[in-house]
């Protein structure tokens, strides 16, 4: 996916592109994930679009839900959710850092008299 340790490491506009291009994966993930979460609310407790939006959105950002749940099925949705909120942060952190990490260890290991 990203070039070998002996090809020179990318330009600063070609690193900024593939940035760019993690981040709208991030957004479309996180975007996704919210939707999911709105659905589930709407569906398992009867909420609003308005206040499935609120829950949903506080649990995928780890400060857990306004409304606490009342129903059998909401509450494994609630908490089936949480467990996928805490996986969506890591992929969301690993697609973010992954680029920069990379080349911060690119750097460290390209041979510049290679000069491939």
């Amino acid at each position: 996916m990203y070039e070998p340790k002996k090809m020179r490491p990318l330009s600063r506009t070609e690193f900024l592109r593939r940035l760019a291009n993690h981040f709208v994966v991030v957004v479309a993930v996180v975007a996704g994930s919210l939707g999911l979460g709105m659905l589930g609310y709407m569906r398992f407790e009867g909420l609003s679009p308005v206040d499935a939006f609120l829950n949903a959105a506080m649990l995928l950002g780890g400060m857990g839900p306004v409304d606490p749940p009342r129903t059998d099925a909401g509450k494994i949705f609630a908490g089936s959710y949480a467990l996928y909120s805490g996986l969506v942060f890591l992929v969301a952190a690993g697609l973010l850092f992954g680029p920069v990490m990379h080349r911060m260890l690119h750097k460290f290991h390209w041979d510049a008299s290679n000069k491939s």
